[in-house]
């Protein structure tokens, strides 16, 4: 174990030191907005985004809301395998496997609830699946509820979502059943 000698102790200096090192980059940074300012170019200042009207550009690999794939005949993709169900460590996916008409598909679910509250964006769910059924691709970063129960996401809810665009601006806007609206 270190012993911490007096001056160690009192976290005088420390707390001193942490002030002097905010207030150099707080006054530098204030300098080059003036300078900025007052004309003069080819002076790097801090960066601010005004958002939400500018967007940072976010990485092509960002894990976003989840939405589920459809087939071409509009079915969803997901055959109730219960892989992402059992992998997710949040516990936050619900699954309920039902009979499909098809004979040649054997399952398909019934019902396909994730909630968000619970998410942790791990993106295991994503990878588990055998399908490629459910992918995190829709380029949503803002979703809240006024409820508790306005965060966990139906299986209706997550086929109306649509993948983002190249550039990673969402297609669609968070599809809210019109019994959780406030």
């Amino acid at each position: 174990m270190t012993r911490l000698n007096l001056r160690q102790r009192f976290y005088l200096v420390e707390v001193l030191s942490g002030l002097g090192l905010t207030a150099t980059h707080f006054f530098r940074n204030m300098g080059r907005h003036i300078a900025r300012a007052l004309g003069r170019s080819g002076v790097p200042g801090a960066v601010t985004i005004q958002y939400p009207e500018e967007r940072r550009p976010y990485s092509p690999r960002l894990r976003s809301l989840h939405r589920l794939v459809r087939r071409e005949d509009g079915s969803p993709r997901c055959v109730a395998c219960m892989m992402c169900e059992t992998v997710c460590p949040a516990h936050c996916i619900y699954i309920v496997a039902d009979e499909h008409p098809n004979p040649e598909i054997e399952k398909v679910p019934s019902r396909f609830d994730i909630d968000l509250g619970k998410c942790v964006f791990c993106g295991y769910c994503v990878e588990a699946c055998p399908e490629d059924a459910i992918r995190m691709d829709t380029g949503i970063l803002e979703f809240s509820s006024y409820s508790r129960g306005g965060m966990i996401y139906t299986k209706e809810m997550l086929l109306a979502l649509e993948p983002a665009h190249p550039d990673g601006r969402p297609r669609s806007p968070i599809p809210i059943p019109p019994d959780r609206r406030p």
